[in-house]
């Protein structure tokens, strides 16, 4: 019982200090909290909008050039220190505050 305690905590401690996260400043004036949790076909990414307490979770997605995490309406696409984020058709860029 003891080993199977402490592989949940190693689990647990892993998995947290694998999320990242970053803000960004976007061209039509959107202020956006991004956290990423684990790269890969289950990773996903929190967004924070300013001005809204509730985060919207976004799955990744297949992508041949940077990261991108999209839920058919909503679409969030990194790249370096640049993202392009996509909301009923139309695109902004964004880049982090960082």
């Amino acid at each position: 019982m003891r080993w199977v305690l402490a592989s949940v905590t190693l689990i647990v401690s892993v998995t947290t200090a694998l999320a990242t996260q970053a803000t960004y400043q976007c061209a039509d004036g959107t202020a956006i909290k991004a956290i990423f949790d684990a790269a890969g076909p289950a990773g996903t990414v929190r967004l924070t909008f300013a001005g809204q307490r509730r985060p919207l979770e976004l799955p990744q997605a297949p992508s041949a050039d940077g990261g991108r995490y999209a839920d058919g309406s909503i679409e969030f696409w990194i790249r370096g220190n640049a993202a392009q984020l996509t909301r009923a058709g139309v695109a902004t860029e964004c880049k982090t505050n960082q």
